[in-house]
This record gives C-alpha cells, structure tokens and sequence, in this order.
C-alpha cells in the first residue's frame, strides 16, 4: 500500500513539472504596482512622502506606475517626486511630463528596480478644454536576460469618455508593432465593459477577470475597478497573482499589485 501511495505521489510530481507548474524560473518573474499617489498629498491633507513610500515598500515590486505625479510645482514644495520615491524606496525613478502645472510640471513616473536601457514619452490626445495626458514607457532587461517595455498611464478623468476612446486607440496604435512584451499599468478612469477598456482589450489582456474585477476605487471602501495591470501579446505573459492593497490615508486610489511571469515563445 505504502509502495503504491509513493508512486502515485510520484506520478502526479512529474506531471506538474510536465506541465512546468513546478519549473518556474525566478528570473521571469517581475512584481508591477500601479499607484496613484494624488500628487504627494495624503487624504488628510498634509504633504507626507514617507506614508506613500512605505506603501510601496511594503509591496517590494520591481516595476512601479505611478499617476499624478508632481515635478517641482508649488504645492508639492517643489520636489521631484518620482526622484523623491526613488530614493525612499531604492529604486530607479523616471518621470514624464503631461503638462506644465503650478509652477513645474505633471504627469507620470515610474520607479524600476532595473536600469533604463531606452525611455519614451508618448503625449496622449485630448480635448481643448482638457487636462493633457501622457503615456510613459521604459524599456529594461530582467535577470533573464529578457527585454521588456514597461508603460504608464493615466486617462482623462472626466465624465464624458470621448478623451478615453482617443486615448485607448492611441495606446493600442504606438504599441502594437512593439519588438519586447510589455506591461501596462495605470489610473484608466474608466469601467470594467467600458467602451474605452474593450478597445484596450482588443489588443490588452488584464491581469484580473472582468465578471470579477479587483475593485481599487475609494481607498476607504473600494467599490470601483478604475485602476488596471494589463500585458501584450497575450501569450508572452502569464499571471500568477493579483492584490489590492489599501493604504485610506496615502491616496484616495488603493494601489494594485500583480505578479507576471515572462513566457518563453
């Protein structure tokens, strides 16, 4: 009986590592936040750098999105704060302008445990009487040896969503003939079913499942999927978790964590 138990046990560890559900390679894996830091003030009002760091270094990822992100304006004391974040959480930062504000600049940041080997700054289309919007790519090579493209993003944020279709079909047109995989991440504004994500997800896969989306939207009592990690081609890349992770006092947005696993082709 005990021969046979042994056995079975056997047969069923040599089918896994057969379907190579036991032969992960580490150096394949990559850990992506997407966080939107509300330009560096907590919803208690104050300016507190340190609380929206420890979010991230809590999580200990090795790609970071962040949205409103601040480049020495006023009301963010004239930091940089992708540079500030960088420093705090050890990581590479990068910041792309979306438009002058304030005194300085806004639009997104990445932060990278990996050095930059090219870095883009894509303006995004928007209305006359709207804010510009921007989409911030970095391109890396992971302990593999692979080479990837890293993109951030956040889309219009008003009611109306015609920015948000020009914005998706913008994203899917600079990224389609892409040479590495990518990873997108960012604030999308927009609805699981929305007319703005299906036209992403003509060319995106989204890390979570739309029938059950991982709410990220208020941070105090999340009941709104606007925040989103999503990957192309679809076959390169796998999904091995996803977390949301609510910070109430670093940011209105929760943070949205997912951990990826490059596939070989």
């Amino acid at each position: 009986m005990k021969i046979r138990l042994i056995n079975f046990i056997l047969m069923i560890f040599w089918a896994l590592i057969a379907n190579g559900q036991m032969n992960t390679d580490s150096s394949k894996i990559v850990s992506v936040l997407s966080f939107n830091i509300l330009h560096g003030e907590t919803t208690k009002g104050d300016f507190n750098l340190d609380v929206i760091a420890q979010v991230i270094k809590d999580v200990d990822p090795d790609f970071v999105a962040l949205q409103e992100v601040d480049f020495k304006t006023n009301r963010a004391k004239k930091y940089d704060l992708a540079t500030e974040l960088g420093w705090r959480t050890g990581l590479a930062p990068l910041f792309g302008k979306a438009m002058p504000y304030d005194g300085g600049e806004y639009g997104e940041g990445i932060l990278s445990r990996f050095s930059f080997i090219k870095t883009n700054n894509h303006p995004l289309p928007a209305s006359p009487d709207h804010e510009p919007r921007a989409a911030l790519s970095a391109f890396c090579v992971l302990p593999s040896g692979d080479t990837i493209c890293f993109v951030g993003t956040h889309f219009d944020h008003t009611e109306d969503e015609t920015d948000r279709i020009m914005q998706a079909k913008t994203m899917n047109e600079v990224f389609s003939d892409n040479l590495y995989p990518i990873i997108l991440a960012g604030d999308l504004n927009a609805f699981p079913g929305s007319e703005t994500i299906n036209i992403l997800e003509e060319m995106w896969t989204a890390t979570d499942i739309k029938e059950i989306p991982d709410f990220t939207y208020p941070s105090n009592n999340p009941d709104h999927k606007i925040d989103y990690i999503m990957f192309y081609p679809k076959n390169r890349w796998k999904v091995l978790s996803t977390e949301v992770i609510c910070d109430s006092i670093a940011s209105d947005h929760c943070a949205y964590l997912a951990e990826l696993q490059l596939v070989d082709e």
